[in-house]
């Protein structure tokens, strides 16, 4: 009896956890893409950028929200979606479709699937 409560404890939370991360951020009209980004990641971007929701897989990239903006982790002392402090804060990230991040170019520099060490709070 206790590992079926367990397992539905389990559950519950896993559900809970991906309600929680979802993305909801998107993109701003300070971003643009590199010059040699080929013609789908310049789609997929577009349609990012106006509001559509993401299709298939997406990529957390750093680097890129405006303050306030980002999806999950915005780095030490801040708790989750919403709570960066800075614009293109590099340890804050945004949800964008898989292989865009890379092609991201921000006023403050380029965007990675890593933490960056720019702009932290």
């Amino acid at each position: 009896m206790k590992l079926k409560s367990n397992l539905s404890k389990t559950l519950l939370i896993s559900s809970v956890m991906a309600i929680a991360t979802q993305a909801n951020a998107g993109g701003n009209d300070q971003l643009t893409l590199a010059d040699d980004t080929g013609k789908a990641i310049m789609v997929a971007f577009a349609s990012w950028q106006k509001g559509d929701k993401i299709a298939g897989r997406g990529e957390k990239c750093y680097g890129i929200s405006l303050a306030g903006q980002n999806d999950c982790k915005a780095g030490p002392g801040t708790s989750c979606q919403g709570t960066a402090t800075n614009d293109f804060q590099g340890n804050a990230f945004t949800m964008t479709p898989k292989g865009v991040c890379d092609n991201i170019v921000t006023p403050d520099g380029p965007a990675s699937l890593s933490e960056l060490e720019r702009n932290n709070a």
